[in-house]
């Protein structure tokens, strides 16, 4: 199926659905909606994060990477480049020779040893359309004073927690949910509504405890101190328990009486048949592992060489100057292996969830 005959598919059979109906419109409405709202801010940091220190710190709205000439001048040395508009409509390059004032001072470039002045309003800047590489650049390639931003290294410590803790709690969550699911014992139901349960405690009232647990196995500081405390996840018990409640019980008992041991049949055959729920939990676990902030800065805040990715962004706000041009191109960065984990995984996606807890 081409894109333009799925884009163009209407309501009903391909027989008698010919012409778009009221329903067509609104359904194309809801999802242009939907797809605006999300990727407005995504494009928004994109095209702000190619643009000039200059034209974000002015809050440029314009989607073009517009960017302030600047030019080195005889005896002066580089200065910004203005458009002044006489009058009679004409115009002229000049340079500010002071500062900006209702009557500035300003220069010819060609003749820069003839100052006059000229009013505020009349200057204009002269622009041209460039792509900031150097928001990018600079601070992966440590030039032009960042060399504190450690990229390689925040990027190993993004992957490493990321990865670890997906498969970590991919397995332990797995475990849970097919004890919950397919053995009968007594307090089964009760475990998994406490379990769930736990998802109306909000994460910063366990901080404390978590804390003090970390610091008492002595992994404070370390990645580990990051990747163990949320290692099981009630969201994932319930998601992978309510899915493996479809998986038919006789294929279990049919490998039991072929003498498989328990462990045999967790690998075997609950995880193979399990992988659209793995896969929908793991899309999840990294994106909640690669965008966490407030418990890495918690456990990592004493090593700078621990940190990752969203904690090494705080390195350009600092007290008295921000530079809004790195940490945007950085975030833009910091997206994409979560963009292709999900172009990867995203065939699962609506397998695993439409499927979930239905026999």
């Amino acid at each position: 199926m081409s894109v333009a005959t799925f884009l163009t598919r209407t309501k009903g059979n391909k027989d008698t659905a010919e012409t778009f109906s009221i329903q067509d419109f609104l359904a194309y409405a809801y999802l242009l909606v939907g797809v605006l709202v999300i990727l407005v801010p995504v494009l928004w940091t994109f095209f702000s994060s190619i643009k000039s220190d200059t034209a974000v710190e002015s809050f440029d709205t314009r989607l073009a990477p517009m960017s302030q000439i600047s030019q080195e001048i005889t005896g002066v040395g580089p200065k910004d480049i203005w458009v002044y508009t006489a009058e009679d409509g004409s115009t002229q390059l000049v340079y500010k020779a002071g500062p900006t004032r209702k009557l500035t001072d300003v220069a010819l470039v060609d003749q820069p040893d003839e100052v006059f002045k000229v009013p505020r309003k009349s200057l204009s800047p002269h622009e041209e359309m460039r792509v900031a590489t150097e928001n990018y650049l600079d601070p992966i390639l440590k030039r032009n004073g960042q060399d504190n931003f450690q990229f390689f290294t925040y990027l190993y410590n993004s992957v490493f927690v990321t990865v670890v803790a997906t498969l970590i709690t991919l397995l332990i969550n797995a475990m849970a949910a097919f004890a919950l699911s397919k053995y009968r014992f007594k307090g089964r139901l009760t475990f998994t509504i406490l379990i769930v349960a736990t998802l109306l405690i909000p994460s910063s009232i366990i901080l404390v405890s978590l804390f003090f647990v970390v610091w008492s196995f002595g992994i404070f500081g370390s990645l580990w101190g990051v990747i163990i405390p949320a290692a099981a996840t009630p969201t994932g018990v319930f998601l992978l328990r309510q899915y493996m409640l479809t998986i038919p019980d006789e294929l279990l008992e049919a490998a039991r009486m072929d003498a498989a041991s328990e462990w045999r049949i967790f690998w075997r055959i609950i995880i193979p048949l399990s992988l659209p729920a793995l896969s929908v939990l793991a899309i999840l676990s990294v994106i909640w592992r690669w965008n966490d902030f407030l418990w890495p800065l918690i456990v990592l805040i004493s090593d700078p060489a621990t940190h990752t990715l969203q904690l090494g962004l705080t390195q350009f706000a600092g007290e008295f100057d921000t530079n809004f041009h790195y940490i945007l191109a950085m975030t833009v960065v910091t997206l994409i292996p979560i963009t292709l984990v999900f172009v990867w995984l995203q065939r699962f996606i609506t397998t695993g969830i439409a499927t979930t807890g239905l026999k």
